[in-house]
Parts: structure tokens; C-alpha cells; sequence
């Protein structure tokens, strides 16, 4: 099959340019704590030395365990940069010295840790974002549960709202993701066994995080967020080199955002539907004034919530008109939305009766779009 010439726009060109001198990032990822990234990562990271590589230990974090602190071994390591946290002193990932240093590849434990008060960066993976920028590798690690678009599924099943999230976009933008898998039966082993936490907190861990149950969810969101990742790499291959095959659907998926707390729930689900369907999406609010017109609190709640949607890439859409659901439908229509997503009313029976339900008249209006209506999310 003949393919047209593109002739490519000054901006593609210069973006290939910007990569080309970027180092390249290979992110080990893993189920839970204890499975082997930080351990794996310094094995390959001697097996590079011996090639030839030029290999620095940026920041590591071995909580104790004397095998990793052992795997070490004579690797050269840059020492830390003294901070403040809370008005205790840490150690943080010393960029300057990194970049200074000059080193082919530099190794970052914990990707998702928040750095100190007076570091130049808020987050550890934007420390790794100017190590990368100056051309240097970096191979880090990460949990599975510190991915910003899993922390409501990862709280529904751990019953913990981790607080230290990434970006999705930092594991797109990586060369590499290495998945080090553990079985769960393994993992509970390596941790009775006193090699992941110190003995007193072992029961309150099997109790806990650790539950048997919670493992194997975990396990199974890493293993589809590294098949999720093949895929794209795939397509993005087949794309670049002119293969004919079978591309990705045109769904388009709309979510519903009002001031509610249940918001952020709601963009994270669409992300992921619209991850997984490859499919494009879009955040609207609907709002008869504005934000301007809403109580100080939703408004500073409702511009988190497109924050966040901003954030996972989300194409975002501020309407103003006084009918919620017409202006809705009206979107979704023009813009051949397959999919809504939508939370679940506050109103009260009452509330309904008098001034109507959105949900019901947007399944009125709509016709030949799915509509997806999900629940409050839990209290704390």
C-alpha cells in the first residue's frame, strides 16, 4: 500500500533533536515494596560498569536490608545534598553534583519521593526530568501504587490514600519499563522472613498492606500497566515505520466534572478507560456562571479537579449555560463522544423531584452514547 509524503514542521524536527540529546530513562517498577527493584537495578547497574558504562549512585534508599546494601559494592556514590523536611534534616539526590559530575548513567531510588522544604525541586522525578535534560541516563525505581492515575483504585483496595504520586506521563516519556515481579506467596515469605521490614513491624504489616489480596490486586495493575506500555511502544513503532495493522479505535470519552470531592475519582476512571481504549479524552464542566459565580471552597475544589485533568492530558472544556444536561448532550453530540462518565447525584429524593435529575434527562436527551455513572467514593 503507497503512503503519502509528510513533510514534517520545524516543531517535529526540533522536538527529535530535543530527544536525541535527552538522556534515555528506564523506570523498574514493581508491585510493592520488597520485590526486588532497588536489588535488580544496582545487578545491572555493576553488569554496566563492566561494559564500560560510567555508573554513579545518584540517591538509594536499601531501608536496611543487607543484601541491597551489600549488591552496592564499590560503585561510586555521589554523597547527598543536606536539607530540611518538616524541620528535620535529610539527605536528598544532589543534582547539581550529578550533572557536574557528568557520569553515562546515574542511579535514583523512589521516584515518587517528595524532596525536601528548600530543594530546588517540589518531587524527586523532577530532579530526574533536568538529569535527564542535561543528557545524562538515569535508571530509577517506582511502586505501582504511586501512579497518579491509579490512587483511587489503589485506596479502594488497600484502604490507604498514598500521597506521593507521579505523573503518568513520566512513564510514557521513559525509554524502558522493567517490571520485577514477585509471586505474593514469595513476597509475604521475603517478608516473615524479616527481609523487607524489621521483625516488630512485620505482624502489623501482614495485617495491613500486605494482605495476600492486596498483593495480587497490585500485582495484576503492574503487570497491565507494563502491557498497556508494550502496546504503545508497538503501535508507535509500526506507526514511525509505515506497517499496515490494526490501529487503535476512535472512541471519544467525555467525563462530567462538577465541584464535587467525587471529581478527581472521576478523571482518574476516564483516564484509564480512555487509556485502554485508546481512546480520546476530554473533561467538561458545565457551571450557569462560571467558576467565578461558585462558593470560594467548590471553586478552589473544582480547579484542582482540571488541574489533575490537565495533568493526565486530558483535553479540558469550561461551558457556561444554565442547562447542565442539554449542554452536555449538546457537546457530546457535536463532538461524537461515544462515552460519559458521570458521578452520582447529591442531590436529595426531594432535591430531584423539585428541580429535576441531570443524570436521568442526560440519558433522555442522548442517544447511541454510553453513560457511566459512578458512586461516591468512600469516606475516610
Amino acid at each position: 500500500m503507497a503512503h503519502s509524503f509528510k513533510r514534517r514542521t520545524p516543531e517535529e524536527i526540533l522536538e527529535d533533536i530535543k530527544r536525541m540529546s535527552r538522556g534515555k530513562h528506564r523506570i523498574y517498577i514493581g508491585a510493592a515494596p520488597g520485590v526486588g527493584k532497588t536489588y535488580t537495578m544496582l545487578s545491572d547497574a555493576h553488569g554496566a560498569r563492566a561494559e564500560g558504562i560510567d555508573v554513579v549512585v545518584g540517591v538509594l534508599d536499601t531501608h536496611g536490608r543487607p543484601d541491597t546494601e551489600k549488591m552496592v559494592g564499590d560503585l561510586e556514590v555521589i554523597p547527598l545534598r543536606l536539607g530540611t523536611l518538616k524541620g528535620k534534616e535529610v539527605g536528598e539526590l544532589d543534582v547539581d553534583a550529578i550533572i557536574a559530575r557528568e557520569p553515562d548513567l546515574v542511579l535514583v531510588d523512589e521516584l515518587a519521593h517528595t524532596n525536601a522544604d528548600d530543594a530546588k525541586h517540589a518531587k524527586r522525578y523532577e530532579d530526574v526530568q533536568e538529569i535527564l535534560e542535561a543528557g545524562i541516563n538515569v535508571w530509577s525505581t517506582l511502586n505501582i501504587q504511586h501512579v497518579e492515575s491509579l490512587n483511587d483504585t489503589v485506596r479502594q483496595i488497600t484502604g490507604v490514600r498514598v500521597r506521593e504520586t507521579i505523573p503518568d506521563q513520566v512513564l510514557r516519556d521513559a525509554e524502558e519499563i522493567r517490571l520485577i515481579d514477585l509471586t505474593p506467596d514469595s513476597l509475604i515469605d521475603r517478608l516473615k522472613a524479616g527481609k523487607i521490614y524489621p521483625p516488630a513491624t512485620v505482624a502489623n504489616a501482614l495485617q495491613n498492606f500486605f494482605r495476600k489480596g492486596n498483593i495480587t490486586a497490585l500485582r495484576e495493575m503492574a503487570l497491565r500497566a507494563v502491557a498497556d506500555d508494550t502496546d504503545e511502544r508497538l503501535e508507535d513503532y509500526m506507526d514511525n515505520h509505515d506497517i499496515v495493522g490494526p490501529w487503535p479505535t476512535h472512541d471519544r470519552i467525555l467525563v462530567a466534572l462538577t465541584p464535587s470531592p467525587n471529581g478527581s475519582r472521576l478523571i482518574r476512571r476516564g483516564y484509564r478507560r480512555a487509556r485502554r481504549l485508546k481512546a480520546i479524552l476530554t473533561v467538561v464542566t458545565v457551571l450557569p456562571h462560571g467558576i467565578q459565580g461558585l462558593p470560594k471552597a467548590d471553586a478552589e475544589r473544582l480547579e484542582g479537579h482540571l488541574s489533575l485533568a490537565r495533568k493526565l492530558g486530558a483535553h479540558v472544556v469550561e461551558l457556561e449555560d444554565s442547562n447542565v444536561p442539554r449542554a452536555l448532550v449538546n457537546y457530546a453530540k457535536e463532538h461524537h463522544v461515544t462515552e460519559i462518565i458521570m458521578g452520582e447525584s447529591r442531590r436529595s429524593r426531594w432535591e430531584e423531584l423539585a428541580r429535576g435529575s441531570v443524570i436521568n434527562e442526560v440519558l433522555r436527551l442522548s442517544s447511541n452514547i454510553d453513560i457511566l455513572v459512578l458512586g461516591e467514593e468512600p469516606k475516610d
